[in-house]
């Protein structure tokens, strides 16, 4: 009896130092109130988790980044053709965003939730990125021979159908085999209960069964790949390099499915190593969501904004007005210019306002073409030949202009000495000549 007691005893001591016994086996680097399900987060001797942690976490920053700058350049793209792909490039991104996101989920340990949202969000999210680019191969292709593609909800319903459609096998997949494994659950014996959990747990899978469910995937990604050919022959040479970006997108996506694949399927289990498969997901994700950021995602956000070459043209030809600081300041500093000038033109004489000849009509015009002597021309000249006599009027007393008698006076005696002088100097061969002399000067 007494030793029964003391059997009794020291399980009740073990049963109370338990928990403190659980606590004290968490590994380094990690708090002995976590949560065992996230070990793996914050284990320093296994440092697999930490360093897909980190990749992950640089992964979601870097294309939350860059969805920004690809929307905030929708107003500065120049091209109608390029503007039209930018819907399925965000939505891209959101997919690649999501792989990111789901290393987080491999990296932990295993539960229903976890298991779960693997099964369904693995192919949903690669079924994502990859029907983009087929969508965008479907694109290049036009562009490539016509230099015209369709128009940008074509293509972007393009990519949100194929992505349906893995939609569409992931859930009747996931539902069938939860639905079959709580069946056998609640048909089977008692005894055989932890069984029945691993048929209905959606963790119980087969890693071939994992694998296959991934075929419509990877269908997407040969035909992304075998697609982006064809869009490098085309005779617009412009869009040669977009194909060069889904292709070499492609053709590391490729590298890495058959390697996560060899492993996941046969490296593991040859090595008994059933630990490695959660890494090796995980692994995969990160690498992969990598190679859209660098081969598809930097290469096409470069490119987005950048003019074609005919609209370049007709730039150089028609030059738009700027909006800039120097356009503003150039338009600044003529109008001060002219300001200026105009306020050093009013002390300057006018150019009109000329004197004017008492003995002609001239109004102050500039002189044309015809040749037009001037009065003093003519009376250094002396007399010419004419066909009539040119008389001078005759000043009389009665005129309102001479103001005395001495004036009228001094008048007819020029103009006396004037006939007479005439009258010396005629031509002795009786023609008429016009005589233009001065009246006031003596010879």
């Amino acid at each position: 009896m007494a030793t029964h007691r003391a059997m009794l005893a020291c399980l009740g001591l073990c049963l109370f130092l338990l928990p403190g016994a659980r606590a004290q086996s968490a590994p380094p680097g990690c708090s002995p109130d976590l949560d065992p399900l996230y070990y793996n987060l914050c284990d320093r001797s296994g440092a697999w988790g930490i360093v897909l942690e980190a990749v992950a976490g640089a992964g979601v920053i870097t294309t939350f980044v860059l969805t920004i700058i690809l929307v905030a350049s929708l107003p500065f793209v120049q091209d109608s053709r390029k503007r039209s792909l930018l819907g399925t490039q965000v939505f891209f991104l959101l997919g690649t965003l999501g792989l990111f996101c789901l290393v987080f989920a491999c990296v932990v340990k295993p539960d229903f939730s976890t298991c779960a949202s693997r099964r369904f969000l693995f192919g949903v999210l690669f079924a994502i990125c990859f029907s983009c680019l087929v969508a965008h191969v479907f694109a290049l292709n036009f562009l490539a021979r016509k230099n015209h593609g369709p128009r940008g909800w074509v293509i972007f319903l393009v990519a949100l159908l194929l992505t349906l459609v893995e939609v569409i096998i992931n859930t009747e997949w996931l539902v069938i085999t939860l639905v079959r494994g709580a069946g056998e659950s609640s048909g089977g014996a008692a005894g055989n209960s932890s069984a029945s959990w691993a048929v209905a747990s959606p963790c119980a899978i087969a890693n071939m069964d994992f694998v296959m469910a991934l075929i419509y995937v990877m269908l997407l990604l040969l035909g992304a790949f075998v697609g982006a050919w064809p869009a490098m022959c085309g005779r617009f040479k412009r869009w040669h390099k977009h194909g060069v970006f889904v292709l070499l997108t492609t053709v590391t996506s490729i590298a890495i499915w058959v390697v996560w694949i060899v492993m996941y399927t046969y490296g593991n289990e040859q090595h008994n190593s059933p630990t490695w498969d959660d890494p090796t997901l995980a692994i995969a994700l990160a690498a992969n969501a990598w190679a859209f950021v660098l081969f598809y995602v930097i290469p096409e956000v470069s490119q987005v904004t950048k003019a074609s070459p005919e609209q370049s043209y007709q730039g150089d030809m028609y030059p738009t007005r700027g909006v800039g600081y120097e356009t503003i300041l150039k338009e600044q500093t003529g109008q001060s210019m002219f300001v200026e000038n105009k306020a050093f033109s009013m002390d300057e004489p006018a150019a009109a306002k000329r004197p004017v000849s008492p003995y002609s009509g001239y109004n102050g015009q500039l002189l044309t073409s015809v040749y037009q002597p001037t009065e003093m021309t003519l009376m250094h000249k002396g007399p010419a030949e004419g066909a009539y006599d040119v008389i001078l009027p005759r000043a009389t007393a009665n005129s309102q202009v001479m103001g005395s008698a001495n004036s009228t006076l001094r008048a007819e005696d020029m103009y006396a000495a004037a006939q007479s002088h005439q009258a010396a100097t005629a031509p002795k061969d009786g023609k008429n000549s016009q005589v233009f002399r001065n009246p006031y000067v003596w010879d």
